[in-house]
């Protein structure tokens, strides 16, 4: 018997990403957050808060920095707040940021950004410079960074900001 499918939410008047497939639209009680948007039955339903934050941000930002490098499975980086990039132009917006919410405000085009089960994520790439840009713990970078050479996943030339980040304690090799 399989599991029973979980809750995502998405806004009523959206195009659906590629994980969430409407099924039985219902009416249920939602987070402030939330208002606005319609809850849907689907079996792609992990990760809700990270979809809500997503959806928070009317799906136009995208989960980076250390919530990324968790859902890259890179690192043993355990984020106590979803860090979501933001585009350029919500700098000057004036809006109440949810509790647990780290903002981020850069423009991440479509060759920087991949997809996580239903939520869009910045790449490994473009996940470990911005770590070592934002000044994440020389450990967890180099573990990360290290993780994903091995996997191939990015090349030593694609990580300019963890080289020189991690260059004053010992480089890669640390």
């Amino acid at each position: 018997m399989s599991p029973p499918p979980k809750k995502v939410y998405s806004p009523p008047d959206r195009p659906q990403p590629p994980a969430i497939r409407p099924r039985c639209l219902r009416t249920t009680r939602r987070p402030a957050a939330l208002r606005g948007y319609v809850a849907e039955s689907t079996a792609s339903g992990e990760h809700e808060e990270l979809v809500t934050a997503w959806l928070w941000s009317d799906a136009q930002g995208v989960l980076s920095h250390q919530t990324a490098l968790s859902l890259h499975g890179l690192s043993d980086v355990l984020p106590a707040q979803i860090h979501l990039t933001l585009p350029l132009s919500w700098r000057r917006r004036r809006f109440r940021v949810p509790r647990g919410f780290v903002l981020h405000h850069a423009d991440v085009p479509r060759g920087e950004r991949t997809w996580v089960g239903a939520v869009p994520v910045t790449s490994v790439r473009r996940t470990l410079n911005d770590c070592a840009i934002v000044g994440l713990s020389p450990d967890l970078l180099r573990q990360g960074a290290k993780q994903a050479l091995a996997r191939g996943l990015v090349t030593k030339a694609e990580m300019g900001a963890v080289q020189k980040a991690l260059k004053a304690f010992g480089g890669l090799r640390g």
